[in-house]
């Protein structure tokens, strides 16, 4: 298959599994495992925090000695062992070793595609947004499957699904694959410290990433309770299944779109509409906490996240040279994709306790922070090298 063929399908593999992980786990943890939701907080919250260390050091040490795609096939062979592990009926101390060995694994593969997705943009011009919509669809697919599954059979067929995910995912990685993501690792390419320091030594760039760090981490509650809020309002598995495929949906249109729409806009601007976007969706779910409400906020998703997303890929690609933008990747996965959401999740998860709502509305002040933020630097930071 060509490059774009097998980037897009790389992100239907990982987004498949995805769906099944994001915002089912808390879920399953709950009604499966039977822990209440402080206690899934914590393990969810203490996994994302060894997503971002992995994500951090272990992305970038890997490729110091490991090739692109030796580097995406381990860590799915790890994952899918891992998920094995969860088969047994365990206690408290069991799920929380695995969960967090698991973040620790398995999330490494997104950062490893999207280098890969880099890559190829720049060594081959290949359109970002048209094959990372095939993960928003590998994304939406899970998602009814689950509805279905859980609707059929209960909420402990969540696991089996994110088995059979990793076993699909595994197969696909070991088929043949670019060239690009083969080539072994550099003596340019192993000097990652320097990289590191480098990029944080980058204003521009460190702007650009704690403007990411808020607008990711302010889906810390829609990610970790999404699914739990849906259910206590008396939704029945299936459409809750629908309902979070709303949001994914429209991510597809997005995403299929934003390379025409938005190749040539600032990062700046990306962001600034995307804080608008994200904060208005928070704000209503917090004032309105109803079923029609969280549904019609779905829509937002595809600015909340999507934008943001497409904004930071765009902003690496176009400023930074080819070897930093893997430390990039890594940097923006463990801080701004984990990091972010880990910490919220911990008062996200007690404020949920408290009042659902709640939880919801301290995302919406990450969203402002996000929007004033871009304001104030938009004008002396962010900017394109072309």
């Amino acid at each position: 298959m060509n490059n774009q063929r097998w980037l897009s399908m790389s992100f239907f593999a990982f987004f498949f599994t995805w769906g099944v992980f994001l915002p089912y786990w808390t879920g399953w943890l709950t009604s499966t495992k039977g822990l209440s939701v402080t206690q899934a907080s914590i393990i969810m919250g203490a996994g994302m925090i060894a997503r971002s260390f992995s994500t951090f050091f272990l992305f970038p040490y890997a490729m110091r000695h490991m090739s692109l795609l030796r580097v995406i096939r381990w860590t799915t062979l790890l994952s899918f062992l891992i998920a094995l592990a969860y088969l047994p009926e365990s206690p408290f101390f069991i799920l929380f070793g695995l969960t967090v060995l698991f973040s620790a694994v398995y999330p490494v593969i997104l950062p490893g595609v999207e280098s890969g997705a880099s890559l190829l943009m720049q060594s081959e011009q290949i359109h970002y947004g048209k094959s990372r919509s095939f993960g928003s669809i590998g994304y939406t697919v899970a998602l009814l499957l689950i509805g279905i599954v859980t609707a059929v059979w209960g909420e402990h067929t969540i696991l089996y699904m994110m088995i059979i995910g990793l076993g699909a995912a595994l197969w696909f990685f070991y088929q043949n694959a670019p060239d690009a993501l083969q080539a072994l690792p550099t003596s340019a390419s192993n000097e990652q410290k320097g990289q590191l320091q480098i990029l944080f030594a980058n204003k521009p760039f460190l702007i650009v990433l704690f403007i990411a760090i808020l607008l990711q981490g302010a889906h810390a509650s829609y990610y970790n309770y999404g699914f739990i809020f849906l259910n206590d309002l008396g939704i029945n598995g299936f459409y809750i299944g629908v309902i979070l495929n709303i949001a994914v949906l429209f991510e597809i249109l997005f995403f299929s779109q934003a390379d025409r729409l938005f190749s040539e806009t600032k990062t700046s601007t990306i962001f600034l509409v995307a804080a608008i976007g994200s904060a208005v969706r928070w704000f209503l779910i917090f004032l309105f906490p109803m079923t029609s409400v969280f549904v019609a906020t779905q829509v937002l998703h595809s600015v909340s996240f999507g934008l943001a997303h497409f904004g930071f890929i765009q902003y690496i690609s176009k400023s930074l040279p080819h070897n930093l933008i893997a430390s990039a990747q890594g940097v923006y996965a463990a801080v701004a994709m984990s990091l972010s959401v880990a910490i919220l999740t911990f008062p996200a998860g007690y404020l949920y306790d408290h009042t659902p709502r709640l939880a919801f509305l301290s995302m919406a002040v990450c969203s402002v922070a996000a929007f004033f933020l871009t304001l104030r630097f938009k004008g002396r930071f962010i900017v394109e090298n072309s």
